[in-house]
């Protein structure tokens, strides 16, 4: 616990300046009280070697300003050497009790409080023991001196106290109160950020279905209105006609696979009903049966369920980086592993392949040698609307990696749906 003055290094320098000046101008009226008083005049080249001595000794304490504790044997040494001046001055001439009263707030700037009180103890009774021995009789106004002194400094120190503690106090609430608003406008951009991730993962995915509609059932179903038509030309041919109609049923069945496959694109049914990590377990135990590849997936951390979007992105990014592992890799072994971090997740899929040179357009794990479906781009554009990032790293002849990270935003998150 620190004195009252010892609050940091600037305002212990600054009182010890002030303690010094304060103590060299009553030290000076007290040597100036004495040279004219006569009763002091037997005494007076005592008094004035004395003076001397305390002007070095508070010279010294003002050099070498104690800091309790780092300097705890000097403190003691120059409170002990001032409280004797003090007292021996006293013993020469009343006048002193002018003067050493300093002690007083020297005790709160040398030591801690609980230990102030007994440096104040000792020199308000060395001070009024030598005046009560008989040495001289204490005049009325000395005695106020002597007593009024230390209690007026008592409750000027009071005031200096409190008014630093209402000065503390009202910083440190201005401080909460700047760190509650800066917390709230955190939080809304926090919930900003998320409503336009959300908002662009969802304009990627209608952009997605509307090219995967474009490209596949509209095509189909344009191509089946072309084969109706021919046939209705044919009626009269029942062997061209049904060569139509088998086209027809052809192009339906190919379009109605095409229509239940970008459904569950919106979500993967094995996610209904799974978590994510059983998912992808499953997702990889199913693929590895049907391309003869092992694979081995784990999950580190603690899974904790994600939003929707989130989800669906890691799953497929799985499912396509194996599908090119199955086409293009040439491997022998896969590992898919999913990591649960705390503030994002990742997912890495790592192959033992042909690898390849990651923008030169060879084949590898996800390479530009994929297709348009199963490629980089798509696995990154589906990251991108989560938030998310994507990282390759192969070489030819020692594999592939992909890295995927994304943030870890929990389906239970307030303000956040999945």
């Amino acid at each position: 616990m620190k004195g009252m003055f010892q609050i940091n290094e600037v305002e212990a320098d600054k009182a010890r300046w002030i303690y010094t000046w304060i103590a060299y101008a009553a030290l000076l009226a007290a040597v100036a009280w004495s040279v004219v008083d006569r009763s002091a005049a037997p005494h007076l080249p005592l008094t004035l070697t004395l003076s001397g001595v305390a002007v070095v000794w508070i010279a010294l304490i003002a050099r070498w300003w104690p800091v309790w504790p780092r300097d705890a044997v000097w403190a003691v040494v120059a409170y002990v050497g001032l409280v004797a001046l003090n007292t021996v001055l006293i013993a020469t001439s009343e006048a002193f009790v002018s003067f050493v009263w300093i002690g007083f707030p020297y005790a709160f700037a040398i030591f801690p409080a609980r230990w102030a009180v007994f440096a104040v103890t000792a020199n308000a009774i060395s001070t009024f023991a030598i005046q009560t021995d008989g040495l001289r009789e204490t005049s009325p106004l000395v005695v106020i001196v002597a007593v009024a002194g230390p209690v007026i400094f008592a409750g000027w120190v009071a005031g200096f106290e409190s008014e630093r503690r209402k000065r503390a106090n009202s910083q440190l609430a201005e401080t909460n109160q700047r760190l509650a608003t800066a917390m709230e406008e955190n939080a809304g951009l926090h919930a900003q950020l998320l409503v336009q991730a959300r908002e662009a993962g969802v304009l990627d995915e209608r952009q997605r279905l509307a090219r995967e509609m474009h490209d596949t059932l509209a095509q189909e179903l344009a191509a089946l209105i072309r084969q109706l038509h021919a046939a209705n030309r044919v009626r009269e041919h029942p062997e061209q006609w049904q060569h139509h109609m088998d086209q027809v049923r052809m192009l339906a069945e190919r379009g109605l696979s095409e229509a239940r496959r970008s459904v569950q694109a919106l979500r993967p049914a094995s996610l209904e009903s799974s978590r994510l990590p059983d998912a992808i377990s499953e997702m990889a135990h199913v693929w590895s049966q049907s391309s003869g590849v092992p694979v081995q997936a784990e999950t580190t951390g603690t899974p904790e369920p994600m939003i929707t979007g989130i989800e669906v992105a890691l799953f497929r990014v799985a499912q396509e980086a194996l599908a090119n592992v199955a086409k293009h890799a040439k491997a022998t072994r896969a590992a898919i592993t999913l990591s649960y971090l705390e503030d994002v997740v990742l997912l890495d899929i790592r192959d033992d392949g042909v690898g390849f040179e990651p923008g030169t357009g060879g084949p590898g794990t996800g390479g530009p040698g994929g297709d348009s479906g199963y490629g980089l781009g798509t696995m990154r554009q589906r990251l991108l609307g989560v938030g998310g990032t994507l990282e390759i790293e192969s070489m030819p002849g020692e594999g592939t990696a992909i890295g995927a990270s994304v943030p870890a935003i929990r389906a239970e998150s307030p303000g956040v749906t999945a």
